[in-house]
This record gives C-alpha cells, sequence and structure tokens, in this order.
C-alpha cells in the first residue's frame, strides 16, 4: 500500500519545523553569551544601574579587573549573594564593555597548606581577612573559611570591598538584602576612588578650642586612607587655600574673630565646602565625676550670624530623647545598672537623601536642636532628627543622674522630630555684603584677594549639632575605641559612615553617592500563612501544573488522533 502524498508532505513540515526550532534556540543562545539584559520589575528599580554609575562606566580610560573571592558552594543566602554579585558585574559589564574584566576565584582552592597561609598573609596585606564559615555535615559542625571581598584593580591601584558590612541590629536575612543592595554603590565608588589621579583634600581646622587628640585619633586615621588629610590653625593663616575640597569645623568653643570668621565667608563664597559641627552648650559627662548635677554654660564662639545667614540656627539648648542610649549607675548593692540617658539620643536618617538613605541611627551625645530659617535661593533638607518622643530643654539646663531614678512617661515627650542635621544648597550670599569699609576692601584687592559678594554657583554645607558626633570613646581597658561604638551596650551606630558620606557628598561631584539610595525593602513570606496554607500552596505549585500538563497533553493527543485519523472510506478508495 503506497504512503499517501498528504503524509509525506506533513512529515517533511513537521521536520523542517524541529530544524528551524533547534536553530533559534542555538541562536538565541549564542547571542546571550555576549549580550545580557533584562527587565527590572521592582517597584524601587533594585536592579537598575543609576545614572552616575553608567557615566562613569562610559568614561573609563582604564581596563577595571574586578577578582570576586565570594566562590564556592554556601549556605542559601550567601549563594544568592554570590548571583547578584554576578548579576551586578555582568550589568557593569553591559555599560563598561571591554573595560570591564571580572573573575571568580576561591584563592585557597587546589592549594597545599604551606601555600594556604602565606596567601591568607598576602590577602591581609591588601585589607582582606578570612573568615569562617559555619558548616553542618552529616554528624558533626566544621568550619570552613572563606573571603566575603573583592578586590578592584584600576589604574595601577587596587581597592578591597567587604561585602558583609550591613547595619547592626538586623538579622542574617536582611543584613544580607542590605549588602546586595550596596553592591553598585561599592564597586562604582571603588572604580571612581581609584580613577582620580589624586586623593580629594580635606583641612581639620584648630585655633578655637576644636578638639585634637586622643578623642578625634579614629576619625583623623581614618580620612587619610581616602583624603589628603591636613590640619589648618586658622588663626594663622591669611585664608582658606581653595586646594582645600572641603574643611571641617569640629567642636569649635573659643571665639571667633572678625578676620577669621571673614576667611571661612570668604572660602565658600569662592566654591569651598564647609562640614560644621556645632555644639553651642558645654555639657560632658566628666562633669559628673565629681558631683551628680551640673548646669550647663554657653559657648561664645559668634558664629550664630554666619550660620544664621546661610539659613540655620543652631540653638542654645539640649534634646532630651526617650529613645536613648543607657548609662550604667551604681546602686546601693554596689553592681552597676543602665538607666535611660534620656541627653544621649540616637537620632534617625529620615531623608531620602543619599547621604542618609538606607543608614542605620547614630549615637548623640549632648545635642542642640537646629532651625531652618528663610533665606532666598537655599535648599535646606533635614538630614537627622529625634525621635517621636523628645523634647528640649533651654539653656541653661540643670543635668542630674538623679532623673535615671524616675521612669520616663510619653505624655511628657511632646517635641517630636527635632532637626540635629541639616544640608545646605544654593548660591551663599556673604555674610559681610556692605560692612566692610572700603580702605579694607583696597586692601584686600592690593594683597590678590579681591572680596566675593555671593558663589558663582550652586554650592553646599553640611551643619550638625550633634555633640561629639565624630568623636571617639576611650577606656582603660581596650584604649581608643572605634568612632560609633557604645562601651556600655557593645553596640555599633553609623557616626562614621555619616562622617563618610557627608565627606563623599561635599567634595565629589560624580554623584556615585547616588547608588546608595535604593531601597532595600526585605519582602519576606508571611510565616503564619505559610503554616496554615502550607497543603493549599503545595498542591497549587505541584500538582496543579502536573495536572494541567496532562490534560493539555490529552486534549493534544485526542486532536490529532481526529485530526489525523484515516476514515473506512479513504482506506477502501487508496486499496
Amino acid at each position: 500500500m503506497a504512503t499517501p502524498p498528504t503524509h509525506n508532505k506533513q512529515q517533511q513540515q513537521a521536520k523542517i519545523r524541529i530544524i528551524i526550532m533547534v536553530a533559534i534556540v542555538v541562536c538565541v543562545n549564542v547571542l546571550a553569551s555576549y549580550f545580557h539584559t533584562g527587565l527590572d520589575l521592582t517597584r524601587e528599580q533594585r536592579f537598575t544601574l543609576t545614572q552616575p554609575t553608567k557615566d562613569l562606566l562610559r568614561n573609563m580610560q582604564e581596563v577595571a579587573v574586578i577578582d570576586v573571592y565570594l566562590k564556592g558552594k554556601f549556605p542559601a543566602g550567601l549563594q544568592r549573594m554570590q548571583e547578584a554579585i554576578r548579576e551586578r558585574l555582568r550589568s557593569f559589564k553591559e555599560i563598561g564593555g571591554n573595560k570591564i574584566i571580572y573573575r571568580f576565584t576561591d584563592p585557597l582552592e587546589g592549594k597545599a597548606e604551606k601555600e594556604k597561609k602565606l596567601i591568607v598573609h598576602n590577602l591581609h596585606v591588601k585589607g582582606i581577612d578570612v573568615q569562617a564559615l559555619k558548616t553542618e555535615g552529616d554528624d558533626e559542625y566544621s568550619m570552613k573559611p572563606f573571603f566575603p571581598y573583592i578586590l578592584v584593580q584600576y589604574n595601577g591601584r587596587e581597592m578591597p570591598i567587604y561585602l558583609l558590612d550591613a547595619p547592626p541590629g538586623r538579622n542574617s536575612e536582611e543584613q544580607l538584602s542590605y549588602a546586595e543592595a550596596m553592591l553598585e554603590y561599592k564597586i562604582a565608588n571603588a572604580i571612581n576612588q581609584l580613577n582620580k589621579p589624586t586623593k580629594p583634600s580635606i583641612a581639620y581646622l584648630t585655633g578655637h578650642g576644636q578638639p585634637l587628640g586622643v578623642k578625634t585619633y579614629d576619625m583623623l586615621s581614618t580620612l587619610p586612607a581616602i583624603y589628603d588629610l591636613d590640619t589648618l590653625d586658622l588663626t594663622q593663616n591669611i585664608e582658606i587655600s581653595l586646594a582645600y575640597d572641603a574643611v571641617i569645623i569640629n567642636q569649635p568653643t573659643a571665639l571667633y574673630s572678625g578676620p577669621d570668621k571673614l576667611k571661612i565667608d570668604q572660602y565658600i563664597m569662592r566654591g569651598g565646602h564647609v562640614l560644621w559641627v556645632v555644639n553651642n552648650l558645654n555639657a560632658s559627662l566628666d562633669s559628673l565625676v565629681n558631683s551628680a548635677m551640673f548646669l550647663t554654660t554657653e559657648y561664645n564662639t559668634e558664629l550664630d550670624e554666619m550660620l544664621y545667614k546661610f539659613g540655620v540656627r543652631v540653638n542654645n539648648d539640649l534634646i532630651e530623647d526617650m529613645q536613648c542610649n543607657p548609662l550604667p549607675r551604681i546602686l546601693n548593692d554596689g553592681k552597676p545598672q543602665l538607666h535611660d540617658w534620656v541627653y544621649f539620643p540616637r537620632l534617625n536618617p529620615i531623608a531620602d537623601h543619599p547621604i542618609v538613605k538606607n543608614m542605620a541611627l547614630l549615637m548623640g551625645g549632648f545635642t542642640n536642636t537646629i532651625d531652618t530659617i528663610k533665606s532666598d535661593g537655599i535648599k535646606k533638607t533635614v538630614l537627622l532628627q529625634s525621635s517621636k518622643y523628645s523634647r528640649s530643654s533651654r539653656s541653661p539646663v540643670r543635668v542630674s543622674l538623679s532623673m535615671m531614678s524616675y521612669p520616663l512617661k510619653h505624655e511628657m515627650f511632646t517635641k517630636p522630630y527635632l532637626p540635629v542635621a541639616v544640608l545646605l544648597e544654593g548660591k551663599f550670599q556673604s555674610v559681610y555684603n556692605n560692612r566692610l569699609a572700603p580702605e579694607y576692601l583696597r586692601l584686600l584687592d592690593s594683597l590678590h584677594h579681591p572680596f566675593k559678594r555671593s558663589c558663582d554657583s550652586n554650592n553646599s554645607m553640611i551643619i550638625t549639632s550633634v555633640g561629639e558626633a565624630f568623636s571617639n570613646g576611650y577606656s582603660t581597658k581596650d584604649g581608643i575605641l572605634p568612632m560609633g561604638y557604645y562601651q556600655f551596650t557593645g553596640e555599633f551606630f553609623a557616626n562614621k559612615i555619616f562622617l563618610l558620606n557627608c565627606l563623599e557628598y561635599l567634595t565629589d561631584r560624580s554623584n556615585i553617592l547616588e547608588a546608595r539610595s535604593k531601597d532595600v525593602k526585605l519582602r519576606l513570606l508571611d510565616k503564619g500563612r505559610i503554616k496554615e496554607e502550607k497543603t493549599t500552596w503545595q498542591v497549587l505549585n505541584v500538582a496543579l501544573p502536573i495536572a494541567l500538563v496532562l490534560i493539555f497533553a490529552t486534549v493534544y493527543l485526542f486532536y490529532r488522533k481526529r485530526r489525523y485519523e484515516v476514515k473506512p472510506e479513504t482506506k477502501k478508495t487508496l486499496s
């Protein structure tokens, strides 16, 4: 019996379709190996590179080699982190092209014990330290060494990136989610820092009672890794050089003369940036060593008029906040017990601004409130504030340890969200407009320092009244403590991160800091619903897809059988 021509034709068409489908699949896979793209459907655009990062990658002049040392088999969280790094680096390569080379490597893989020790030492010199990961075996736990680091090499230099430095007080899932969201900023910032031929220059101004010594050790030893840091005695110099990208005025306590204020004023008018830490009241725990009570006194720095002109007023008061750090107090039995100390507030980063977005709480000492003043053309952004349950007391304030003996009541704290750090941006006007004698103006001209009445372009400064915001502690047992570490509770706060973010914002015009502002919302499953609806969702996710496939296959086979079935009349005709 001869095969029907129609049947042969259908077989040929089927073969052609299969060949075309295989060719399409091969082509798609080949193209996918060269081109990588994706559609970011997250509300916060978490997986999309920010424009400053794209601009940085497009303008790269050298090749960046990025070594990822997080390689191997890890628990689910770190495995997800590993894939997030790979995905982020692919996004970088899409924009940077051949200028981005990345590789995943386990530096200890296949190495002898003697070689491993040398490798660990060499990586430690570069700022990369081995960590131990607890892994669960069949019968026991074991410790696996791993390196949660990335090493970026660019422009003849290199910079390590630690991947797991999430803010304290978060569980492991939240910490990993935060670390994933910060990947773009960390890698882009490393390339940006290495791309600069020289470090930005910072001056720490002295001459007016600013602390300089043990309490500023951490700040003045941390900044040189990123900036060319100098200390400048304002009273001994005729001006603040514009070679400094920014200056730090940290807790002055002495009177500023007119000429010294003019030096700061003209530095700002010429485009210089200032990070102010101004606290108007003399209040310190040292005053409670020999007495259980003291009254605050005011510093007479005469900076108020200058700050008022720029758009803020630091008040002569103290914040009392129920959201605070505790102090130890010796009880009758001689044992210390921690009690809330309302004068040490835990301060909230509240703005959507990159300086404080996704940042943990700051530790505050004795802190003043800040008012924003109407100033034409000046944009004001509050960066830090007190909690919902706070209040302020005008100077002179009676500070007494006896306050810890009484319970705190919410109804007594009726001044919520008091500002304590403000960013000012705009074209600032000089405080000395129409106030300098003509003879003095001619003198400035003769010295080639002509008086400037305003900024030529937008400028920025940051003012905070947080007491000892950038100071570190000290103990006779442990010596100098890290900035932001509170020794009585063992907690770490974000004071150092705030310092570095402020200076980066003031000195870096690339706006890479914008990548920090991405949300890190962790959308976890509802554990209660998981327990109650476990069977339902198992059926929906496992049984239902199988049932749908079987139904589709049955219908499809029935349809094919009916379509291609040879009818009895056709058989007789063929016969």
